[in-house]
């Protein structure tokens, strides 16, 4: 279950009730942002106010030690990544239970890269002995890079398991067994995906990233960074089309509008069809 962010504080939403509520059930928990907060409450922190509101504002994230867990959910993710922030409230670090591992904390510039002795604020969390983890900052947000967002996501659903043994929530999912050798034959993961395709258009050059993406139609202003992720995304979009996860015919009108500008795909497409046209276009064109 999603503890989702929002206004106000936990308490207005009655978020202790509904941890203990899945805790009982035995149902895996992620937070992002009040959800976040709501865990830190819950399980025994405080909460403090922010001298200044972090609504809508990048920030650099640095991953601690806790944090390049290979089973975590910023597993995969780079040390340090620049994310979105909505928020005023935040878990006071030397508050949080000793039942709750500090996974990631923010970085203002002139803060060295020692893991754990940054002085920042509690970017992300997870429980010791339960499925449950959280991030203070927005995954989803266009301000976050969509790779490391969506690898976040994945790994929170892949990760954030109870054993089948398990009974009332008492006991720590089971470790990933990365050497099983029954699972080589497994289908890859979405993060696996992702971090395949972007290997493959960080090695290419600069030069490179703009000619395929003028080649596709798309939009080739930004950073190498910003090239490479709109390639990605482009990849991963077509991957959804072929796989049948995405069918653009089904698409209304706003989500093919909301798709292309998703895309960064140039030119004009006034009505439901020509939307479709070019979209199909562009994503039927192969690496």
């Amino acid at each position: 279950v999603v503890l989702s962010p929002g206004p106000g504080n936990p308490d207005d939403f009655n978020l202790s009730t509904e941890i203990d509520l899945l805790i009982r059930h035995s149902i895996p928990g992620f937070g992002v942002c009040l959800g976040l907060q709501g865990m830190v409450q819950h399980f025994g922190g405080e909460l403090g106010v922010l001298d200044y509101p972090m609504h809508g504002k990048p920030s650099l994230v640095k991953l601690t030690a806790a944090g390049k867990s290979e089973d975590g959910i910023f597993a995969g993710v780079p040390d340090t990544i620049e994310v979105a922030r909505y928020h005023s409230l935040y878990g006071i670090r030397d508050r949080i239970p000793d039942c709750l591992e500090i996974t990631a904390l923010s970085m203002e510039e002139g803060d060295d890269d020692d893991d754990d002795n940054n002085d920042g604020v509690v970017m992300g969390i997870r429980h010791k002995t339960l499925p449950f983890a959280a991030v203070q900052f927005h995954p989803e947000s266009i301000l976050t890079s969509p790779v490391h967002g969506k690898r976040i996501l994945n790994n929170a659903l892949t990760f954030l398991k109870y054993d089948d043994a398990n009974e009332g929530g008492t006991k720590r999912p089971a470790e990933r067994q990365h050497n099983d050798s029954s699972d080589s034959n497994a289908p890859a993961s979405t993060a696996t995906i992702i971090a395949s395709a972007t290997e493959e258009f960080e090695n290419r050059s600069v030069a490179q990233l703009k000619d395929r993406l003028k080649t596709l139609g798309l939009g080739c202003g930004g950073s190498k960074i910003d090239l490479v992720t709109k390639l990605t995304l482009w990849k991963n979009t077509c991957d959804e089309v072929r796989s049948g996860e995405l069918d653009v015919d089904e698409l209304s009108v706003a989500e093919l509008k909301e798709l292309k500008r998703a895309l960064g795909l140039k030119g004009t497409a006034s009505n439901k069809t020509m939307l479709r046209s070019v979209l199909k276009e562009c994503l039927g064109v192969g690496v």
